[in-house]
């Protein structure tokens, strides 16, 4: 099992742990940001990873039908999950804004599904994949993520596992200590504001 500073140090050496002033998916600023793309573009970094973070699993997590993360962040660390688990790999995506399976991926009705995030920041991503997943038939029993930026707080609606919690200040964009008002804000996920 990887420690706190063991993975961090996973995110410093793939330039993965960013600072400055950062919009996040959720619209809120931070001055802190975990890029899991790049900590993800190795794939035996990856794997490592995501090791530690199965092994964190409770067994009723491990033994799901599927795992199925949100499209984009959550496709690569979704399908190193369900790789390293043994199940199908599936992810929700959002063609019209609201998101849904789609590419022929289908759940046969009351299947169990860990649902597989990079990052949770306040769940709202999370909370409605999970929407998407119950709507096509699937029964999410848990979640999981690489990195809780709500250090424990965000309630995605099942329990969730992280790799790492951190305790990330974030603030709305009026409301920025002087200090990160002063850095221009940039948006480095991939989902608009």
């Amino acid at each position: 099992m990887l420690s706190e500073t063991e993975t961090l140090n996973e995110f410093r050496a793939a330039g993965a742990l960013l600072e400055g002033h950062f919009i996040l998916s959720s619209g809120l600023r931070s001055a802190r940001y975990l890029q899991c793309a790049r900590v993800l573009m190795d794939p035996a970094r990856a794997a490592r990873l995501v090791a530690a973070l199965v092994a964190k699993l409770p067994a009723e997590a491990r033994s799901v039908g599927a795992v199925v993360a949100p499209a984009m962040g959550g496709v690569i660390v979704g399908y190193e999950v369900a790789r390293q688990l043994g199940v199908p790999s599936m992810f929700v995506e959002r063609p019209g804004g609201t998101f849904e399976l789609r590419r022929g991926f289908t759940l046969e009705p009351g299947q169990t599904v860990l649902m597989v995030e990079d990052v949770v920041t306040t769940g709202l991503s999370s909370r409605e994949a999970i929407v998407a997943i119950e709507a096509a038939g699937g029964r999410v029993i848990a979640g999981a993520c690489l990195v809780d930026r709500s250090n424990g707080k965000a309630d995605i609606g099942v329990p969730l596992t992280s790799l790492i919690a951190l305790d990330v200040p974030t603030w709305n964009a009026d409301a920025l200590p002087p200090k990160l008002a002063a850095i221009p804000a940039v948006k480095p996920g991939s989902r608009a504001a």
